[in-house]
């Protein structure tokens, strides 16, 4: 396989940034810090250990790692190695390909370093660490340090800038927009009558699910009510097929966004199949939703955007347009009441396959996908 560059960032010389080698057919000491039989290396006694490591700076696809040692040996050190790994989930599947490299390499540099390697590192992930020194030798074989103690930590969500790059690959393939009147969200009967009962007439929001890309900030996050508003394009009508229920909340767009209603992008995937999905959050101004998206999010503006508007005509009624060629999931972020729309049942069948709960995106897709992890 091709080895990566090794690279320093002359800009911040107290935290270099390097891309770390695959270790590959080197014999390296194992955890437990004694050597293997037929390692053939020696002299890691006056090498230091790794102590008290510090991992800080943690982005979804990076991290900076610095460590304290003894005096002893440091004028020996050429290479740090550093085993990277996945934190066991016992329920995962043993038998999955690891397609990540768990053992790595890098010129030794001054500390902090920076680790940023998306071919080994995903948004969201909890990971175990350790470290070793290590001195290349005239053979060019290496003597090894004991390895430090094993830490954990968690790669973060997307930052602002993938969301970004996530947007501007949604807005190729929307599709030109069509017009709409309503938004609608359907679930089962035994639903809507639980949000009588017990909830004050109200549909209440709910944390948003792990479906779409595994660095969305606003999975297991953002609580909200879930609508669509796709219509058909021969009639211009909500589709009355639906993967979510039999029954259907239907209200007219303006009452749930209007010129009170902030628009955020949440996220851009698919699930192994040529339909792509767009996550859009409408968040009342000033709400608790709308705290939690600014910053986090791509604001979008209401009137002109390429998946979702509201503009205000010279009347002062509003006009509503989806984009054609996405399916639109939108959370609003606020409790809904009954008594704002109506519910009734559809007359169409229940697509179960297409339901997005808890979907997992394609990591292979070249349309949804960045170079961050999925």
């Amino acid at each position: 396989m091709d080895v990566p560059h090794v690279e320093h960032n002359l800009r911040s010389p107290t935290s270099p940034c390097v891309d770390l080698k695959p270790l590959e057919n080197l014999h390296l000491c194992d955890r437990e810090g004694t050597q293997s039989a037929d390692s053939g290396v020696g002299g890691p006694d006056d090498l230091p250990v790794p102590r008290r490591i510090s991992i800080s700076n943690v982005t979804c696809d990076s991290f900076k790692i610095s460590w304290d040692s003894e005096a002893r040996g440091k004028e020996r050190i050429t290479h740090y190695f550093i085993d990277l790994n996945k934190k066991e989930n016992k329920k995962e599947n043993k038998f999955k390909h690891k397609d990540v490299p768990t053992k790595l390499v890098a010129k030794a540099v001054p500390l902090p370093m920076t680790v940023r390697g998306h071919w080994f590192l995903s948004p969201r992930t909890d990971y175990t660490v350790a470290v070793q020194t290590a001195t290349k030798q005239a053979d060019g074989d290496y003597a090894v340090s004991e390895w430090s103690q094993v830490i954990e930590f968690c790669t973060a969500d997307y930052s602002s800038v993938h969301l970004n790059q996530l947007l501007q690959k949604a807005e190729v393939i929307a599709g030109r927009m069509l017009p709409l009147t309503v938004l609608y969200r359907n679930q089962e009967e035994e639903y809507f009558n639980q949000a009588r009962d017990s909830q004050c007439h109200r549909m209440l929001p709910a944390v948003k699910d792990n479906s779409g890309s595994h660095g969305s900030p606003i999975s297991g996050k953002l609580e909200g009510v879930f609508f669509s508003c796709n219509t058909e394009f021969n009639t211009g009508k909500p589709p009355q097929d639906s993967p979510y229920g039999p029954y259907r909340f239907q209200v007219q767009a303006e009452v749930l966004f209007n010129q009170n209603t902030n628009l955020y992008f949440g996220d851009f995937y698919c699930m192994y199949t040529a339909y792509h999905y767009v996550i859009l959050v409408l968040a009342p101004e000033g709400s608790k939703g709308d705290l939690f998206c600014k910053g986090r999010l791509p604001a979008l503006d209401r009137s002109n955007n390429r998946f979702l508007t509201c503009v205000e005509g010279e009347d002062g009624t509003l006009s509503f347009q989806h984009a054609q060629d996405v399916t639109l999931e939108l959370v609003y972020t606020e409790p809904v009441d009954l008594s704002l729309g109506t519910v009734a049942a559809i007359s169409g069948h229940q697509l179960r396959s297409s339901s997005t709960v808890n979907a997992k995106k394609d990591p292979s897709c070249k349309i949804c996908n960045i170079s961050v992890g999925r």
